[in-house]
């Protein structure tokens, strides 16, 4: 899932510093998963702000809606039953939450309410941790399922650097070296072998640095 996290309030306020009129629209998927955006973030956020307008001596009205997604066509239209409501969107949506509804409603002024972060999982109650960096080449098969792009420090794609000690990345005694967890978990399936097939240079348009990405499928467009 997407990871996301609340922009500092001192930033969301002077964002909206000018509108009379706010609507706060949550999101219920991913951003609800990792209790950053969802409808009870939503109505805290809407009460911060509020409260943060009235410390410099504002007032503003907030009304607090929710997508089912907000990056999906199918939902975006159920915005405009607060058409008149708002002079501006605050989204508790990731970044693609914000882009897609600017893109559907270009009379509409949206602010982000997050910080998106990583594509993760949730690893212990309250904790989530980066898994996957979307570079558009999973190589997933070749390392036991363990990602080297994301969860190695230098992204390194022939094993270990010099600096990790007893399994953990020289970057942090807590952060554990995955390639070490890549050759463990390839040890345990008798595939070891894996380890010295060397990795030609890797093709970094697939990342998206060669403009977005987009992807089509004939047999689900109308």
């Amino acid at each position: 899932m997407i990871v996301a996290e609340r922009k500092p309030m001192a930033e969301i306020i002077g964002m909206v510093k000018d509108c009379k009129k706010v609507l706060v629209l949550a999101c219920r998927g991913c951003v609800t998963v990792c209790s950053a955006g969802g409808e009870r973030e939503a109505e805290i956020l809407s009460s911060l702000i509020r409260l943060g307008m009235k410390k410099e001596g504002k007032s503003v009205e907030t009304t607090i809606g929710s997508l089912v997604r907000q990056c999906d066509r199918e939902y975006i239209d159920e915005i405009d039953q607060w058409k008149g409501q708002y002079d501006a969107v605050v989204s508790t949506a990731c970044g693609v939450g914000v882009n897609f509804i600017s893109n559907l409603r270009k009379d509409t002024m949206v602010y982000p309410a997050l910080n998106t972060t990583f594509f993760g999982g949730s690893s212990e109650q309250g904790e989530w941790t980066e898994q996957c960096a979307g570079c558009g080449d999973c190589i997933l098969h070749l390392t036991g399922g363990l990602c080297p792009v994301a969860r190695c420090a230098k992204s390194l794609m022939n094993g270990p650097c010099g600096g990790s000690v007893d399994g953990k990345c020289e970057i942090a005694k807590d952060v554990e070296c995955v390639w070490q967890s890549i050759h463990d978990r390839l040890c345990s399936f008798d595939r070891s072998a894996q380890m010295e097939v060397i990795t030609p240079i890797r093709d970094w348009s697939t990342a998206g640095h060669g403009g977005p990405r987009k992807t089509v499928r004939d047999d689900l467009t109308v």
